[in-house]
């Protein structure tokens, strides 16, 4: 059920966000954007910026107080990066991607190794805590996730999966993996790592795109390839917080709506809203409490592959790369590659205020 769209003719104007201020990261990857990584360590001063390219290449750049990116370090794959994140304390940086390898970067060593392999690629990693113990979760389209300690070399833990792992995203002790034929797994880290708290298909009908947890690890957003998101509380018993709706589709015409994949869903750190961004090179704004649209924005010119908020939410970075949606025919040589940093206003991600009365 589409409790709220994006369709510019159904929103009131004041909903129109603006691009002006935006700015383009120099030395951007020279390939397709896959994910976007900012340090979240609250005693660190510095916003500093992970970028994973197809280019087999992860770029860390320091983002300036002026919104300038300067170049600090870089990972080497021997094939397309998927996925890249940062430890809890902005200390070191992972990777994982097409050659089936996790790798670390020492940001003050400058030291990389690898830390994990798979059989086939690895599509996720993320950084996450078990028993206090700092610690990655791969997800592989060898249809497992694999728990890792940096240091032993083989996994402490391995779970099989219905299906290749297509997303996977953490929060506190919520791990949600989102694989092939719409599997949506829950782990609750604190109990057992290695059992699914529970497993559901997702509420969307076509091929799950991205999973990400609520800021307060009480549940999850999807989006999919049918320009839709559904949000998904873990504990709801009768379904009635859980819904779906309509988003990155053009107004109809003729009976034809054009679709576009949700390529990313980032939650801001501080509002708990949250952005949706898509093939269709626009991203927006949303208020999943009050199922409410705060912003929508103009087509940026390219797909939006990812998107994250830094740690205190004042940046929003979103990638413009080609998301192979259309082909390889579309896949041009004059398609924008790149990085922009959005600074967020005040009123842009706050939740709307509550039209409820008291009891």
């Amino acid at each position: 059920m589409a409790l709220f769209s994006t369709q510019a003719s159904s929103q009131p104007s004041n909903t129109l966000g603006d691009l002006a201020k935006d700015v383009a990261l120099e030395n951007p990857p020279e390939d397709s954007i896959s994910d976007l990584a900012f340090n979240t360590g609250q005693n660190d001063p510095k916003d500093l910026l992970a970028v994973a390219s197809w280019d087999k290449k992860v770029r860390i750049y320091e983002i300036t107080s002026n919104g300038q990116g300067i170049g600090k370090a870089m990972i080497e794959h021997d094939g397309p990066v998927f996925s890249v994140d940062f430890f809890k304390d902005g200390t070191k940086v992972i990777s994982a991607g097409a050659d089936k390898q996790g790798k670390v970067l020492d940001l003050n060593t400058g030291q990389t190794m690898q830390f994990a392999a798979h059989e086939q690629p690895i599509k996720s990693v993320r950084y996450c805590e078990i028993q206090g113990g700092q610690h990655a979760v791969t997800g592989s389209w060898d249809k497992t996730i694999r728990y890792w300690d940096f240091r032993q070399q083989a996994p402490i833990a391995t779970v099989q999966c219905q299906e290749r792992v297509y997303t996977m995203d953490v929060k506190d002790n919520l791990l949600v993996v989102g694989t092939a034929d719409r599997y949506i797994n829950i782990i609750n880290l604190a109990s057992d790592p290695t059992k699914f708290y529970k497993t559901i298909q997702s509420p969307l009908k076509w091929q799950t795109r991205v999973v990400s947890c609520f800021i307060d690890s009480t549940g999850f957003a999807i989006g999919s390839i049918e320009g839709r998101c559904a949000i998904q509380y873990v504990e709801d018993k009768d379904n009635a917080s859980n819904f779906s709706f309509k988003c990155h589709r053009d107004p109809t015409q003729n009976n034809i709506t054009n679709v576009y994949a949700v390529n990313d869903i980032s939650f801001h750190p501080v509002h708990g809203t949250f952005s949706t961004a898509g093939s269709d090179g626009t991203f927006h704004f949303w208020d999943k409490d009050a199922k409410h649209r705060l912003k929508g924005y103009p087509n940026v010119g390219g797909s939006i592959t990812a998107t994250k908020f830094n740690k205190n939410g004042s940046i929003f970075a979103y990638a413009i790369s080609y998301d192979w949606s259309k082909g390889y025919q579309a896949n041009t040589t004059n398609y924008p590659t790149k990085v922009m940093l959005h600074p967020v206003q005040a009123d842009e991600c706050k939740p709307r205020p509550s039209t409820k009365k008291p009891r």
